[in-house]
């Protein structure tokens, strides 16, 4: 018994002894206020210093489990000081701005520095999103590599998140929501995402289980904060895509700033790699502005605005298209006539305020106003010719042994939409030392003018196919003479004139804690939102849900860096007006909200490898969905059922490895595995259409070791294919088919002449850059065929419909500038 004594007191010495000797981390780069790296800093803390490098690097080892105090010296710059408290064995970054004022920075704590992490939230740092290839590059680029965000799209910048679709997902900018277009249809017609990456200062995401302050949607919430500049700048992107321009201004007193930005972008150069042969004349341009006054040290005010305007003119010209299997090759020729002409117009203002009642205690009041005009106005005619192709892969579409089917489609459309949304919300912030309370009041008024006209006539080797509607005479063409009535295959035609109104509001307290001597975080909170849908010809309902969640993360007292996060509750989705329109375009006031219970279990581990930081994310989810509005998606358009007729599930896994593969640089690797299903009116379980089974992503950051001012980046996305869809009028029960899985690689060369690291002299012409770097970039390097939905081509004789697949962009080169001053 005393030899056990004896052996568990030395072993719990030792421990101590190592627990005492265990020391954190700090390391760095340390700037100046024009972004330029100062060598020979000293860093000291506790009898300890160091200096930076000429690079202004800088890494020191400081005890753990107390306050330490950094000292930085510099001897044409002002002291700076830091305070921090870290656990053993943790990497702490610190990248300090040195100036010509004394600057104390406060203390850090682990808290602070996990907040994100134990929220669930990946930040995304501004300069790789400026900097990976993309046909749409943008913040959304970058998400699409993430696990669990998937898009089949390159000409698009919606995504879906975990088996939601495009309107599940929550975007901020400023803290002030933004809307997405009504009408658009393709990703072509897209142009430009709402958010200018040239103004981004911070981005952060969070992929289900978020917290009560955001607002009732069921997937996802990309938090965007554009920069409040501290001195004047420019910057500028050209490139055969289009090209943008952003300026920053301050005053001399410092309390007015502004960041201003203009876009131009035009697609011709990726449609025109597509298998239609077009006349496309698209101009999508937009202009915003983020001023901020600081009216006082409590008070300041800010304003976002934006103008776009995304014209579309598109004119088909022919087809060419093989699919099949190489035992029957195929081959789809379609000769258009007519043209298609779109114009979207959008207005968006928002004003907030912010109010400092005391240090620990802010108000803030936002206010915003977002008007679009949507115009979708078409006419084209498509005939077509379907055929067996020869097996010869140099055949052309001409020289098809045996034609199937000879037919054509008159598509007509004249929908015209104006919106008008109004909002005003009231927020608090209050703290105390380890804990925080949060909640807010918001009204919401949506006003929707809306006119759907839009028919498809349908003719097969010269006889025109009625809709499988009852009621009418059979149609036995050719054999026998058809004496019935002749209508469009689909006609959808209806006037809708609604007013939404809506009230919501959230609660939530978080608190940081000791369990024993690990440490743990809470998050408990509820949302509520009242909502009723009026009209001229409809007055819904005045409906309430109730939405609690929760997150509790704990860090374990161990000798590695890793926190475990569970996170979930009740999730609402009120219907927005698509939500509400049904499949003949009309409005149904009282489709409820869609639900979902979420649950989310995670792990985060921080750790080195080959002496750099590294992270490796585990998450595992499921989702229980009820009153469920089942969909179709056509490209980027969605279109409800307006019934609540369904239930659903998803479950799935994903992880995220990144870090330094590169020194310097951050990369990392995902992959998820999804699985979601639907049941409609109890007919069983099929997929839904963003069933993506499993998704791999690789985000890569490199440069020639020789040439380390040639960069190199590698965006790789592989998906498994879609559910393809299904013919108008039919079941989808009975047709399950899948599009081919999705693989693209965007790869792009950067010439670097001026960065941040860059040493320059006086004379140097480059003087006046703070960056500078023209690159060349290959979308879809390898030539791969993705195809993103199907069209249908019924054959008169068999009755059979062929699905011809619809493929996006092939292989494209791109010259990019980019400079910055």
């Amino acid at each position: 018994m005393n030899n056990k004594r004896l052996i568990f007191g030395i072993l719990f010495l030792c421990i101590s002894y190592i627990s005492f000797a265990q020391k954190a981390h700090i390391k760095g780069v340390i700037l100046d206020v024009e972004n330029h790296p100062v060598a020979d800093v000293n860093v000291s803390s506790l009898g300890v210093s160091v200096q930076s490098d000429s690079n202004g690097v800088f890494e020191i080892d400081v005890p753990s489990n107390k306050k330490v105090s950094l000292i930085f010296t510099h001897i044409s710059l002002k002291m700076m000081s830091l305070t921090v408290s870290l656990k053993p064995n943790e990497i702490f970054i610190f990248n300090p701005v040195m100036n010509n004022s004394q600057e104390q920075m406060g203390e850090v704590f682990v808290s602070s520095k996990n907040k994100k992490r134990v929220q669930g939230i990946v930040n995304i740092d501004q300069t790789t999103i400026k900097k990976i290839p993309g046909a749409n590059a943008g913040i959304e680029n970058i998400l699409k590599t993430l696990p669990g965000v998937n898009s089949n799209n390159e000409l698009s910048t919606q995504y879906a998140v975990r088996g939601g679709n495009y309107d599940e997902n929550l975007v901020y900018v400023n803290e002030v929501e933004v809307y997405r277009p009504f009408l658009i249809r393709s990703g072509q017609q897209e142009g430009l995402s709402f958010t200018n990456t040239d103004l981004v200062q911070n981005v952060d995401f969070s992929a289900g289980g978020f917290q009560a302050k955001f607002g009732d949607k069921l997937s996802s919430v990309l938090d965007i904060t554009y920069r409040k500049p501290t001195e004047f700048g420019a910057s500028l992107e050209a490139s055969l895509l289009g090209g943008s321009a952003s300026v920053d201004l301050v005053s001399k007193n410092k309390k007015w700033s502004a960041v201003t930005g203009f876009r131009y972008r035009n697609n011709s150069l990726l449609v025109n790699s597509q298998d239609t042969e077009t006349n496309y004349t698209p101009t999508f341009v937009d202009v915003q502005t983020n001023i901020n006054y600081d009216i006082s040290e409590k008070w300041q005010m800010s304003f976002l605005g934006n103008i776009s305007q995304n014209k579309y003119l598109y004119e088909p010209l022919t087809r060419e298209t093989k699919f099949g299997t190489i035992d029957q090759p195929m081959a789809l020729a379609v000769y258009y006539d007519g043209k298609e002409r779109d114009q979207y117009d959008t207005y968006f203002g928002a004003l907030k305020t912010t109010y400092k009642v005391s240090p620990d205690f802010t108000l803030k009041l936002i206010g915003s106003l977002f008007h679009t005009t949507e115009e979708e106005h078409f006419d084209i005619l498509a005939q077509y010719r379907l055929g067996n192709a020869n097996s010869d892969e140099a055949t052309t579409i001409d020289d098809v042994e045996f034609t199937r089917g000879i037919g054509s489609q008159l598509n007509h459309a004249r929908n015209d939409l104006d919106a008008l949304i109004a909002n005003i919300e009231i927020k608090g912030f209050k703290e105390w030392r380890d804990s925080q309370l949060e909640f807010g009041l918001k009204y919401t008024r949506e006003s929707i003018r809306d006119r759907v006209v839009e028919w498809e006539v349908i003719d097969s080797a010269g006889f025109s196919i009625n809709p499988p509607i009852v009621n009418l005479p059979e149609n036995n063409q050719p054999y026998e003479p058809y004496t019935g009535p002749l209508l469009p295959y689909q006609d959808v035609r209806a006037t809708n004139f609604n007013t939404i109104n809506r009230f919501s509001g959230y609660a939530q307290f978080n608190q940081k804690a000791d369990l024993g001597s690990n440490q743990v975080w809470y998050n408990l909170g509820a949302r509520f939102q009242s909502w009723n849908v009026d009209g001229a010809a409809v007055e819904g309902k005045n409906q309430i849900v109730f939405s609690p969640r929760a997150q509790f993360a704990i860090k374990p007292d161990w000798d590695i860096d890793m926190i475990f996060r569970l996170s979930g509750g009740l999730y609402y989705q009120p219907p927005f007006y698509r939500e509400l329109r049904d499949l003949d375009g009309v409005v149904n006031p009282n489709v409820k909200a869609q639900e979902s219970v979420h649950i989310v279990l995670s792990n985060d581990y921080n750790f080195k490898m080959w002496d750099r930081p590294f992270k490796w994310v585990t998450e595992v989810y499921y989702k229980s969905l009820s009153d469920v509005n089942t969909y179709s998606i056509d490209n980027v358009r969605i279109r409800y059922v307006a019934n609540n007729n369904a239930k659903a599930y998803a479950q799935g896994l994903d992880f995220r490895l990144n870090g330094e593969f590169v020194p310097g640089t951050e990369s990392w690797i995902s992959f998820g595995y999804l699985k979601t299903e639907e049941n409609y009116e109890d007919k069983g379980y099929i997929a839904r259409p963003t069933d993506q089974r499993l998704k791999f992503a690789m985000l890569f950051q490199d440069y020639m070791p020789n040439i380390p001012s040639v960069k190199v980046y590698l965006n790789l996305v592989y998906n498994t294919g879609l559910p393809g869809g299904s013919p108008s009028y039919s079941d989808p029960y009975l047709y399950q088919n899948r599009l081919n899985d999705y693989r693209r690689a965007d790869i792009g060369f950067a010439k670097v002449f001026v960065d941040s690291s860059t040493q320059l002299t006086k004379t140097s012409w480059l003087k006046n850059f703070k960056e500078l770097s023209i690159g060349l970039e290959i979308f879809n390097i390898f030539n791969n065929q993705n195809a993103i939905t199907n069209t249908w081509v019924r054959d008169v004789y068999s009755k059979n419909q062929y699905a011809i697949p619809n493929y996006m962009t092939s292989r494209v080169f791109n010259v990019k500038l980019n400079a910055r001053l």
